[in-house]
């Protein structure tokens, strides 16, 4: 049998999910992102001499014969796989799938999930060989260049010890300087940019994309896993994140950009500087991002609004102070609502960020959230449904708060899983539905989605193209049309 080729290295971002509901599913029809860290990665690997490719498995569901036809032709040492939460499972047999076809590969795990769970990743299966922790581009370089070598050096990983023990290395000591990292390898994406979609109603015009400017939230809130970043603040400098711009729209022809960033305006100088340079040297470029109301004033928010700004996302969580207190620093829903009021009185575009079923949620605190929401200028929302992530500093008591299905292939902020005491899941479901059944009816917000009829008139398209499945969804909440 032909040896693997210490070279080569691929990618897979899994699917998460049965590939007969893969078509049924609207929200991937509704928004696929493209795996901006394992292109990350990518380029950091093909920088050092190496070869990669990446297989995403959710922009492209029956990718399974795809995969095998890669491991023929690439025959990889080493196979990569991100996961999060819900996609884990998947990301296992797809690990089945590669070593059926080549044994002597060597499989590592990544992602939030795995960070979250270091050890427990390896005990689940006998498949993982290597749990990368924290940020992997390094910690995945040194483990192509082992040549078959022991990983006792390389940081930010846990692995099996020949004597089937595991082994935690650690988180790496050194962080990445993000300015040093090549831009992410788009061009490894099958169908970049055209396969990828930003959410229906939240860009003005195609192609778009998705780009990560900085790393990392200092904020703790109970509901969020800092494992992979933890609580740090790192960042590209202003020029650098102008010429990943004009990089994208030289190379792709992109036109809006969605900044992925939990925070994207915590450094006020950098994006002062970034704003000047878009409005000095324009690109034809616009941009979402999000934001903390404590990080954005009217000053900031005008000039962002002359650099190309389109719309800013705001984490609300809940419309009830009490509940948010328990979960957030500085729940100030006037300091909130006023932020929010700002931004559309500069002229930008707001959309709110909620989740239902908070340990402490009630009817009551739900219906607080719907008065809050209502009484605000909010163009578009988003209602997660609560899930209890490992590595979020809730999960560790989440069993003395309700009650916790732990099945991972549902923890995808879709289903309730978790039902705070008090309250019964038929009742969450029911409330969730009037909570969107009621944004949708307002006069305003339906004017403002008309609107988009020239305001993103590509929204539209693909909203006709599956408006039977977006108008189930919203009349029975459930993702798949059946489950």
């Amino acid at each position: 049998m032909a040896q693997l080729n210490a070279k080569n290295i691929l990618l897979l971002h899994p699917l998460g999910y049965q590939l007969a509901a893969a078509a049924r599913d609207i929200s991937r029809k509704a928004n696929i992102m493209p795996p901006l860290g394992l292109a990350s990665i990518a380029a950091y690997l093909e920088r050092a001499g190496l070869c990669c490719e990446i297989l995403d498995c959710y922009a492209f569901p029956d990718a399974d014969q795809r995969l095998q036809q890669l491991l023929r032709e690439q025959r990889p040492a080493l196979l990569g796989i991100s996961c999060t939460t819900a996609s884990f499972h998947d990301g296992v047999r797809l690990a089945q799938l590669a070593k059926a076809e080549l044994p002597g590969l060597r499989v590592a795990f990544g992602g939030p999930h795995v960070s979250a769970l270091k050890e427990k990743v390896l005990e689940f299966s006998p498949l993982i060989d290597y749990a990368v922790i924290g940020e992997g581009e390094q910690s995945m370089l040194e483990l192509a260049q082992l040549a078959g070598d022991s990983p006792e050096n390389v940081e930010g990983l846990v692995w099996r010890a020949a004597d089937g023990g595991l082994v935690n290395n650690g988180y790496r000591r050194q962080a990445l300087v993000l300015d040093e990292l090549p831009f992410p390898a788009y061009h490894k994406l099958a169908g970049y940019p055209d396969a990828y979609k930003l959410p229906i109603f939240n860009y003005p015009k195609a192609p778009n994309s998705s780009c990560i400017s900085s790393r990392g939230c200092p904020y703790s809130c109970s509901y969020c896993d800092r494992s992979v970043f933890r609580q740090t603040f790192r960042y590209n400098s202003a020029d650098y994140l102008y010429r990943h711009l004009l990089y994208l729209k030289d190379r792709f022809g992109i036109r809006h950009i969605n900044f992925y960033d939990d925070q994207f305006t915590f450094h006020r100088g950098r994006v002062e500087e970034f704003c000047r340079l878009m409005i000095e040297q324009p690109l034809g470029m616009t941009f979402n991002c999000a934001v903390r109301a404590e990080h954005v004033d009217r000053g900031l928010l005008q000039l962002m609004k002359a650099a190309g700004c389109w719309m800013v996302s705001l984490g609300i969580e809940s419309g009830d102070e009490e509940l948010l207190a328990r979960h957030r620093q500085n729940a100030d829903l006037d300091m909130l609502a006023e932020t929010i009021r700002t931004i559309k009185s500069c002229g930008i575009r707001t959309k709110g960020l909620l989740m239902m079923g908070l340990p402490g949620e009630t009817e009551a605190s739900i219906r607080r959230s719907m008065d809050y929401v209502f009484s605000l200028p909010i163009d578009d929302f988003n209602l997660a449904k609560f899930t209890p992530f490992p590595g979020s500093p809730i999960y560790e008591t989440i069993h003395q708060l309700g009650a916790f299905d732990e099945d991972w292939p549902r923890m995808d902020c879709m289903h309730f899983q978790f039902i705070p005491q008090g309250m019964e899941k038929a009742q969450m479901e029911k409330l969730f539905i009037e909570f969107y059944k009621s944004h949708f009816k307002r006069k305003r917000v339906l004017l403002g989605y008309l609107a988009m009829l020239w305001k993103s008139p590509d929204s539209w398209l693909r909203f006709a193209g599956s408006a039977g499945q977006f108008l189930r969804f919203a009349l029975s909440n459930k993702r798949y049309g059946s489950s």
